[in-house]
């Protein structure tokens, strides 16, 4: 009879567990404190389950203040599938430059008109809006090590972008 017995899982596991809750809880806990900020790294939680893994917050500055410096003054970014770097832009509150996110993640949504639904098996299914070659930088992110997606989203980066390109992945 034993199929019968509950499952249980082991102290160590239990414990982890619980860390995680916690600190789930701490998470949830500063996002509904006085002065969140919406665009704050972490404001959307990152989906595992849709591939994604934000930067830390070092890093995302460091790659903010590069697309920055390389669109110029009254510039245009696209941040394709890199959401957190797209959250350190709108924590500049920049005034010199603009932003829009290609995301398929429709969480992102709230975000307003900035937010592009983009599906990169489909990498030209894009808005009327956003014309060939309209971007000063597109800085992009794939979110699979695969080449078929490093091809579907480099087609989707050759037609936004002027000519600067921050491709951020792994090797393949």
């Amino acid at each position: 009879d034993d199929d019968d017995d509950i499952p249980q899982l082991s102290s160590h596991t239990l414990a982890a567990l619980q860390e995680f809750y916690l600190e789930q809880q701490e998470r949830e806990g500063m996002k509904t404190s006085q002065g969140f900020n919406q665009y704050s790294i972490g404001s959307i939680e990152e989906d595992w389950q849709l591939s994604q893994f934000w930067y830390s917050d070092e890093t995302a500055s460091c790659l903010a203040n590069e697309v920055v410096v390389a669109a110029g003054k009254g510039g245009r970014i696209a941040c394709v599938s890199a959401p957190s770097v797209y959250q350190k832009l709108k924590e500049q509150d920049g005034k010199d430059f603009s932003v829009c996110i290609l995301e398929y993640d429709r969480r992102f949504s709230v975000y307003g008109e900035e937010f592009v639904f983009y599906d990169y098996n489909h990498p030209l299914n894009l808005p009327e809006n956003l014309l060939p070659h309209s971007f000063d930088i597109v800085i992009a992110d794939p979110p699979y090590l695969s080449e078929e997606c490093l091809q579907k989203t480099a087609k989707t980066i050759k037609y936004l972008t002027k000519g600067k390109i921050l491709l951020c992945t792994g090797i393949i």
